[in-house]
């Protein structure tokens, strides 16, 4: 069984569209320069669901990803002490979750997003997975994630650094 997440962007820096642009080869989730946030990457696991998160401009849960690779060192880091994992859309959220209904839910009183609503990457129960995808008319049981079988998969930012590709600017999160 998966364990769940939420991890937070915000929309002008990369956004939902931009994730799912990746296709399959999905996107390093770097940038993360907290340590708590950075202790929750390292415990994810490759299948593991997590909630993608608006943040700053919409407030709101918008889709579902996977964590394809597990944590390795951050390419947007000159320090070597930050670590990213990659991550691939899995599926849109069908009616987006903005934070107020997730606040007014009393189901949800005890989800780290309304208990510590800075920290840009955090668990999710499984109550709390099963009650947000229910108010965004998305069935858990429907989520298809492939599972990665433990491949870095391509377009990675270590490949992409490699390559030369063009890199987007490293998420602002805490």
């Amino acid at each position: 069984m998966p364990s769940y997440w939420l991890m937070k962007s915000e929309p002008d820096c990369f956004s939902w569209d931009d994730l799912k642009s990746r296709g399959k080869g999905g996107e390093a989730w770097d940038g993360v320069r907290s340590f708590q946030a950075r202790n929750f990457m390292k415990a994810m696991q490759i299948g593991d669901l997590a909630f993608f998160y608006h943040s700053n401009i919409g407030k709101a849960v918008v889709g579902v990803m996977e964590i394809a690779a597990l944590a390795h060192p951050d390419a947007s880091d000159d320090t070597g002490k930050w670590e990213c994992v990659d991550v691939r859309a899995v599926a849109d959220m069908p009616n987006p979750v903005p934070l107020a209904a997730i606040k007014d839910n009393s189901k949800l009183d005890e989800m780290v997003l309304v208990n510590n609503s800075r920290l840009s990457v955090q668990p999710v129960s499984a109550a709390e997975w099963a009650e947000v995808c229910r108010m965004g008319g998305l069935k858990p049981a429907e989520i298809k994630a492939s599972g990665g079988g433990g491949q870095k998969p391509a377009g990675s930012a270590k490949e992409a650094a490699k390559s030369g590709a063009e890199k987007r600017p490293a998420r602002k999160a805490k």
